[in-house]
């Protein structure tokens, strides 16, 4: 399943397409002449055909390729799973990953993707917990970008029935992130305000709706105007332009003392700007290096006035400004029990109404490149999902915004149009 067994065409190889075709017919066995005719191909012997994302090399979105493949059905060691990808999640460490930024990344060619949703085709002999027909999420460091993967049992986990595969494919890196930054690192607690940089991406929105499940919770929000309402709704208190005010100046008019938690996934300047608006006893947690990413290639000038102007401290100075700094990477988590538990909260907070997944946009594997465009560009509001099924000639890719005219339109014109969330067909 690794991007190396994976054929160099962008588009299907003329062998998949001709996968209807009967088989050459077998030579008639010479030891055994009672057989008349060749032998009918078992489940197990019959080709299976994989559509994956490869990055085949570090640059722009040229280098991410649409190849198909045809394989026999996987041997599954024990505890492995064999899941059909209904939806995959898109995360700021695929753009950073694309660029050769991101370390936990193996080099190409590789498919990337960290989570997804699905259905189990196949268990081991010796996965008890787990079987086929079950709709999971799925995850995994990297090869979640692909139709057929195959992934330990012990990270994918049984979906809500209620829960589409876009928002399970949104919830684990996302949620996750948010909920150990919030609780486990700051101990977020009734009373308290947070800064959240980029509060529309998925992070941003996942950390606003868990804030509302701790009352009087003050969320200073950054984003830009156009975003404004959609945040507010969602839970900020107080959003802010980054791109026409200063941050620093607007919390400080609403909160002179500053505020207890900042969530920074940025870097460079924005560190000391956090750091220096941190309460006593304030935490700042950084989590992130977008600035580092300006551009579709790496942007070696960009990578080094964000190093030139990262926050610098000594414990002296810890211990004189009573505050903390912390830093999170969910990639370098490795305690099961921590890692468990926070996905079943997250769960159970879901299935509690208290918590949503908001998806932004679903794209086909076909426009991997538009999507990734939409994040790197900031477009986004919510979720970015990538559809591994193939994209139908007349479909255009779904977004919050593009339902709203959609629905007008079904009304006036009385035919069924797309919902605002892209359902994938379900087993």
């Amino acid at each position: 399943m690794s991007g190396e067994e994976a054929p160099t065409q962008q588009q299907e190889p003329e062998q998949v397409k001709k996968t209807d075709e009967p088989p050459p017919a077998a030579p008639e066995p010479q030891l055994e002449p009672e057989s008349s005719s060749s032998p009918t191909p078992t489940e197990e012997e019959k080709p299976l055909s994989s559509r994956a994302l490869v990055l085949t090399g570090y640059g722009g979105y040229e280098k991410i390729k649409l190849q198909v493949k045809t394989l026999k059905k996987p041997q599954l060691k024990p505890g492995e799973v064999l899941v059909r990808v209904k939806a995959c999640g898109l995360n700021f460490a695929e753009l950073l990953g694309k660029q050769g930024l991101y370390d936990l990344l193996p080099a190409p060619p590789v498919i990337m993707g960290m989570e997804g949703s699905g259905v189990i085709e196949a268990v081991a002999d010796d996965v008890k917990d787990r079987k086929v027909g079950d709709r999971v999420i799925a995850m995994d460091r990297c090869g979640m970008w692909q139709e057929l993967v195959v992934v330990l049992a012990k990270r994918t986990y049984p979906m809500p029935d209620e829960m589409s595969f876009e928002e399970a494919a949104a919830l684990p890196i996302n949620y996750m992130t948010a909920y150990m930054m919030l609780f486990e690192m700051a101990n977020l607690r009734p009373g308290k305000s947070v800064l959240i940089h980029m509060a529309a991406g998925g992070v941003g929105i996942a950390a606003t709706q868990l804030c509302q499940t701790v009352q009087d919770v003050t969320v200073f929000g950054t984003a830009s105007a156009s975003k404004h309402e959609t945040i507010s709704q969602g839970g900020v208190t107080h959003p802010i332009d980054y791109r026409t005010k200063d941050y620093v100046t607007e919390i400080r008019k609403n909160s002179p003392k500053g505020v207890d938690i900042v969530l920074d996934p940025l870097g460079g300047s924005d560190t000391q700007k956090g750091f220096g608006l941190l309460k006593p006893l304030g935490m700042i947690i950084a989590f992130g290096a977008a600035n580092c990413v300006t551009g579709q290639k790496k942007n070696l000038l960009a990578m080094a006035k964000t190093w030139y102007n990262q926050l610098s401290l000594n414990t002296l100075k810890l211990m004189q400004t009573n505050k903390a700094i912390s830093g999170f990477h969910l990639g370098y988590i490795d305690d099961e029990e921590l890692f468990d538990g926070t996905i079943f909260k997250l769960l159970e907070l879901y299935k509690q109404g208290k918590i949503k997944p908001r998806i932004d946009s679903c794209y086909h594997f076909e426009e991997v490149a538009e999507a990734m465009k939409r994040m790197h560009e900031r477009q986004n509001i919510g979720k970015v999902i990538l559809l591994p099924e193939p994209k139908k000639r007349e479909e255009k890719p779904k977004s919050n915004a593009d339902a709203v005219e959609k629905n007008e339109a079904a009304i006036n014109e009385k035919k069924e149009e797309p919902a605002e969330e892209v359902k994938a067909e379900q087993d």
